[in-house]
């Protein structure tokens, strides 16, 4: 009877070591998810939201949500999205703190939450809230050859963060409601940014470009902002792969971006250090700089949806894994709690404004950093799920 009673001893206590990490237990997609939830029980409160607001950060993270209620089957992620919806359309279709007037291109974003949400509900508030966002890019202040502006305030202006805001919803928008012309002035968008912003020498894209060149940051050649910054090309990157889930393949500009997809995601290895890129993205080893989170959750998400697209070659899956590794050892902690954190998120980036940002590698390195950015969590849950983590 002793003996028997060790060896039970035993199994318990080696089954206790071998019981398997929880990160092989539960996906980090799905780990990563309920931490959020966790953390930000209102989903505006996502991004440490501090009220209710249609802001761009809350529409990346609710559309992770979306796509793990669409993983797991589990309603609560969807319940989390809409509750807050629900919460910020009324019942005429107009937005809670949304001003047309300002012309700002990032409210368009937090729009792609809502397809799922009218489809889900069928309640005509959410087709409402949809035709408000288009009355606005119907209107929207545009660069002499037609690109978008980025805000009324910033005249003349494209940045990278534009395209990832309105592209993919107008795409989408075009799709759902049978209006391909929003099909076409989402490609044309693509094709009028990469002409204004691309940079052949290193193969990489320019924050913003002035059409004006009157702003101080901008080179009075070209009009071109002086540095790479990571996120900004993270927004493009996933603008791309994202917005080609609307284009058709015989639409004649679907190639163009494939192209451009493809010239980036053969660029990009050449700039990332141990798995990770940088604030400024083409000189990791230059003093002051460092490994940030945003841009290298973008990456990952984009290089792991463009593979399983087809758009670019499986080889490329090890880019995207070793960016998931890399924030894995260095960026990403459990908490005693058991939720999971990432670390080193840029807060907030731009050009202008007061006080004046002048795009200078002084000014992106001197941004402000905090823990579980949206703007990088979103995408960390989107490219765990793209790549079956």
């Amino acid at each position: 009877m002793k003996t028997n009673k060790l060896i039970w001893l035993f199994l318990i206590v080696c089954l206790g070591f071998c019981r398997p990490a929880f990160s092989q237990e539960r996906k980090y997609s799905v780990w990563f998810a309920d931490s959020e939830m966790t953390r930000f029980p209102q989903a505006w409160q996502l991004d440490h939201g501090k009220r209710l607001f249609f802001g761009y950060a809350q529409g990346v993270g609710c559309c992770a949500m979306l796509k793990t209620w669409k993983l797991t089957g589990d309603a609560k992620y969807y319940d989390y999205v809409h509750q807050w919806a629900d919460s910020i359309i009324y019942s005429d279709g107009s937005i809670h703190k949304y001003t047309p007037e300002t012309y700002n291109i990032d409210f368009i974003n937090s729009g792609k939450v809502l397809f799922d949400i009218y489809r889900q509900t069928g309640n005509p508030k959410y087709r409402k809230a949809m035709d408000l966002l288009i009355k606005q890019m119907k209107n929207h202040p545009r660069t002499c050859d037609g690109g978008y502006w980025h805000k009324l305030i910033y005249q003349h202006q494209m940045w990278l963060d534009g395209l990832y805001m309105a592209s993919p919803f107008l795409g989408q928008y075009g799709a759902t409601f049978d209006q391909p012309e929003w099909i076409d002035e989402a490609v044309n968008q693509v094709k009028l940014c990469h002409l204004h912003t691309f940079d052949s020498k290193t193969g990489l894209y320019h924050h913003a470009w002035d059409e004006s060149k009157r702003q101080r940051w901008a080179n009075p050649e070209t009009g071109h902002s002086p540095n790479f910054w990571g996120r900004s090309i993270g927004w493009w990157f996933m603008a791309m792969v994202d917005v080609l889930d609307f284009v058709p393949d015989n639409h004649e500009g679907r190639q163009a971006i494939i192209g451009y997809i493809r010239g980036l995601a053969e660029t990009l290895p050449r700039y990332q250090r141990d798995g990770l890129w940088y604030q400024v993205l083409d000189c990791p080893e230059r003093e002051g700089n460092f490994p940030e989170a945003s841009v290298t959750t973008q990456f990952m998400y984009a290089y792991a949806k463009a593979v399983n697209k087809g758009y670019i070659d499986k080889k490329y899956r090890r880019v995207a894994m070793k960016a998931f590794n890399g924030l894995k050892k260095t960026l990403l902690k459990e908490l005693p709690d058991g939720t999971l954190s990432l670390t080193r998120c840029c807060q907030v980036g731009g050009l202008g404004g007061n006080p004046y940002r002048d795009g200078s590698f002084e000014y992106y390195i001197g941004e402000k950093m905090r823990d579980n950015d949206a703007k990088a969590t979103g995408p960390f849950i989107m490219g765990c799920i793209e790549l079956g983590l």
